[in-house]
C-alpha cells in the first residue's frame, strides 16, 4: 500500500500478497447492550491483538482484516457512516439467485500457514464468547498455481501496485470520514464438480472466456456473451475497466461431497461489485446470465466496510455510552439510495480508476 502523506489514514492489509492459508469468520452480534460493549472493547483492540498473535510465528506472515456490517454499525458507533454502506440485497434471476444471509462481523484472516489462522480465529471467538454468534466458518487454501476449484487460474484480473491502491481505497473525496477504508462483499459458493467435470475442457473454457491450461482470454468475437468474463469485466463511461480485489479461496469436505470457492472483493465503493452480480445473475441483458452459475450456487452474501487501523484504535463512542453522557448523536448520513446493495448507481460519479491491461 502507497502511503503519501504522514497524516494519512492507515489503511487495513487488504493489499498484502494472497496467501496460502484462509479462514473466512463471520458473525452476528447479539441483541444485548452487554454485547455491543463486549465488541466494541474487542474491536478498539483488535490490532494490537493481531500483533500479539503474528509476533508468535512471525514467518507466517499472519494478517487480519476486520469488516462491520450495515445493521451493526450504528449500534456500535456514534457519528457517521460509510456513505455506501447498505445492506446486501438479494438478486432473483429467472434461474439462479444470489442470496442475502446473516452477518454483522467478518473476520479475513490470510497467513502462509493455517496455524496462525487457527490460532487468531481461536484468540477472536474467546474474546467475543457471549456476544456473538459463528455464523459461517470457512477454512480456505491455495490450490496449485493458483487455480480456482474448477481448474482455472484465479485472480487474473486483479490490478497492481498504484491501481490496486485506486481500485479498493477509499478517496477523501468521495467519503472523507472514511478515506482510505474499503468495502468487501463475500460469497461462498458451491460447485457441482461431477457436472463441471462431465462439460469437458472445451465446454469449461467456453464458459469462462478463457483457456484453461495458458489462461489465456479469448477474444471478443470468440467469448461468448455469457461467459464468466464477458459478464464480471466493469467498464466505465469512457469505456475503461473499473476493478476491483479478488481475494477468493478454495474449500472443500471431500468426504460431504463439498467442493466450493469463498468470493471475497474489496472496493473503493459498492457499486462495481453491485454491477457484476446483477450481471451474473440478472444477466447483460436480462436473461444472458452467467453460465457459470450452471455449475456453481452461491449459498452465502453479505457486505461490509473494513475501515482504516486509526478507527479500529480510536473509534467513535458507543452510542449506549454516549447516551449516558448526554452526549449528541451526530450520525445524520444518509445512505444514497441510487447507488450500493445493488442499487446500481452512476459510475461516472465516482473518480475514475486508471485502468492496468488484462
Amino acid at each position: 500500500m502507497i502511503i503519501t502523506d504522514s497524516n494519512d489514514p492507515t489503511p487495513q492489509p487488504i493489499l498484502a500478497r494472497l496467501p496460502e492459508a484462509a479462514i473466512f469468520l463471520v458473525a452476528t452480534v447479539d441483541a444485548d447492550p452487554n454485547a455491543e460493549q463486549q465488541v466494541w472493547d474487542f474491536l478498539s483492540g483488535i490490532t494490537g491483538l493481531i500483533r500479539s498473535v503474528a509476533s508468535r510465528v512471525p514467518e507466517s506472515r499472519l494478517l487480519c482484516v476486520v469488516g462491520i456490517g450495515s445493521d451493526v454499525w450504528d449500534r456500535l458507533f456514534t457519528g457517521p457512516r460509510p456513505v455506501g454502506l447498505a445492506p446486501f440485497i438479494p438478486l432473483e434471476g429467472a434461474v439462479h439467485t444470489a442470496p442475502a444471509t446473516d452477518g454483522d462481523l467478518l473476520f479475513h484472516i490470510r497467513a502462509r500457514t493455517m496455524d496462525a489462522c487457527f490460532e487468531m480465529a481461536t484468540q477472536i471467538t474467546n474474546a467475543l464468547r457471549g456476544a456473538v454468534t459463528v455464523v459461517d466458518e470457512v477454512h480456505g487454501f491455495r490450490l496449485f498455481d493458483m487455480r480456482s476449484m474448477v481448474g482455472f487460474v484465479d485472480g487474473t484480473e486483479n490490478p497492481d501496485g498504484p491501481a490496486a491502491e485506486r481500485a479498493v481505497t477509499v478517496a477523501a473525496a468521495d467519503d472523507p470520514d472514511f478515506a482510505g477504508g474499503s468495502y468487501v462483499l463475500i460469497q461462498k459458493y458451491l460447485h457441482n464438480m461431477a457436472a463441471w467435470n462431465a462439460a469437458g475442457t472445451d465446454e469449461q473454457e467456453r464458459v469462462f472466456g478463457r483457456t484453461k491450461w495458458d489462461n489465456i482470454e479469448m477474444d471478443d468475437d470468440t467469448k461468448p456473451s455469457n461467459s464468466h468474463t464477458a459478464l464480471t469485466v466493469i467498464e466505465d463511461d469512457n469505456g475503461e475497466q473499473v476493478q476491483i480485489m479478488r481475494d477468493n479461496m478454495p474449500f472443500g469436505r471431500v468426504g460431504q461431497d463439498e467442493f466450493g470457492t469463498y468470493f471475497l472483493g474489496y472496493s473503493a465503493g459498492p457499486e462495481v461489485t453491485d454491477e457484476m452480480l446483477r450481471n451474473m445473475f440478472i444477466g447483460k441483458p436480462e436473461g444472458n446470465y452467467d453460465r457459470l452459475l450452471d455449475f456453481s450456487t452461491a449459498v452465502t452474501g453479505s457486505r461490509y466496510f473494513a475501515p482504516t487501523i486509526d478507527f479500529l484504535d480510536d473509534p467513535p463512542a458507543l452510542p449506549a455510552r454516549a447516551a449516558e453522557n448526554n452526549e449528541p448523536d451526530t450520525n445524520t448520513t444518509d445512505i444514497d439510495p441510487g447507488v450500493g446493495s445493488l442499487r446500481i448507481g452512476d459510475l461516472s460519479r465516482r473518480r475514475q480508476l486508471t485502468t492496468e491491461e488484462r
